[in-house]
């Protein structure tokens, strides 16, 4: 058991993965936010567009 807990611990071949993972969750939460601030803005210049036609 204490082989098999120390071989675990020594591996580290899934650490790119996890690393890309985190980055890539990262970068969709900034987007999210991003969008969130825009979609008003966005909004305000579609209703300026349809009050003025």
């Amino acid at each position: 058991m204490n082989k098999l807990i120390k071989r675990f611990l020594r591996e580290d071949r899934g650490v790119t993965a996890i690393e890309y993972a985190l980055i890539a969750g990262l970068m969709a939460a900034a987007v999210a936010t991003a969008i969130t601030g825009v979609t008003g803005k966005i909004t305000a210049v579609f209703t300026a567009v349809v009050n003025s036609m």
